[in-house]
């Protein structure tokens, strides 16, 4: 469906390096997730493959429509919802479902099947001005625009970024049912636990892509043990914990510090002795299942030494 070979693209006269020779290979009817963070090269990669930005070098196809080339195509056949808010504010809901329809030929009657479960739940406010709707009505107006024109391939830079819990549930629960009809999705995310909904993910940082695997597959080639680790003083455990003679890497995950040890058959005996020594209390150590975000941090930590 996608197929990008040896694509790569700078800004400030060559100053930024965004992307730097990317390749990567999409199946047709995928759901497949670009994750990483903010600065990664995620939307300079959306926007080549939507025809928005002409690569410095290398190619992009989509079913085999280059994206310079064929850039008319490419724009019949995909459904781009970007990371900002550009719908029209000062139209209604209906008002730009309509427009967006009109654009691409066709109704919403036609293709109403393809966005009743999303647009089913803004209906109620279909004559409210877009500008005036929450984020995650907004979020779900602009993947009705996207999706109005049956698109083959569906594009999304970040949709669930600034939204809530609930309204980040709802719409990975409306992706999965979209894939039902077979249409490929490309999504990026920076949030490492929407990694784990999709087929396969793509983890990239600065440019580059770190590795391509189901998610599942890429923790359970993470062959090292983790532990979390909490103590009374957590600014205190990360500077001990990074002179500690036997760590590898720590860093801090929500209320606890993810913890690796330098060696497989590490006892933990040691370590607790070591905070004990080092005057913490209420000393918490337990080895866990390795996380995408474990394994992304991991993966980046071997890039760069």
């Amino acid at each position: 469906m996608v197929k990008i070979e040896n694509l790569s693209k700078s800004y400030e006269n060559g100053q930024i390096h965004a992307l730097k020779n990317i390749n990567l290979n999409i199946e047709r009817g995928e759901l497949f997730g670009l994750i990483g963070p903010d600065g990664a090269g995620k939307t300079s990669l959306f926007r080549i493959l939507t025809s928005l930005l002409i690569p410095d070098s290398g190619n992009a196809l989509i079913l085999n429509y280059n994206t310079i080339k064929d850039y008319k195509e490419i724009r019949k056949i995909t459904g781009y919802m970007p990371g900002r808010f550009s719908l029209y504010q000062d139209l209604s809901v209906e008002e730009n479902l309509e427009f967006f329809a009109s654009v691409f030929g066709t109704t919403i009657k036609e293709n109403y099947y393809l966005i009743e479960d999303i647009y089913k739940q803004i209906e109620p406010f279909k004559k409210r001005l877009a500008g005036k709707l929450s984020g995650g009505m907004k979020q779900k107006l602009a993947l009705s625009c996207a999706l109005i024109h049956k698109p083959e391939i569906l594009i999304l830079d970040e949709p669930t970024t600034g939204v809530d819990a609930v309204s980040r549930k709802e719409f990975w629960e409306m992706l999965l049912k979209l894939k039902k009809q077979n249409i490929t999705i490309l999504v990026s995310t920076p949030y490492m636990d929407e990694a784990i909904l999709c087929d396969r993910i793509a983890l990239i940082k600065n440019g580059e892509i770190l590795t391509v695997e189901t998610p599942q597959n890429i923790i359970n080639q993470f062959d090292k043990k983790i532990y979390n680790v909490k103590s009374q003083s957590m600014y205190k455990l990360m500077k001990d914990l990074r002179g500690f003679e036997h760590t590898h890497s720590t860093f801090l995950f929500g209320q606890f510090v993810h913890f690796i040890p330098n060696k497989i058959d590490f006892n933990t005996e040691y370590l607790e002795k070591y905070l004990l020594d080092n005057n913490h209390s209420d000393i918490f150590i337990k080895e866990i299942m390795p996380s995408i975000e474990d394994c992304f941090m991991e993966l980046d930590q071997a890039k760069s030494d």
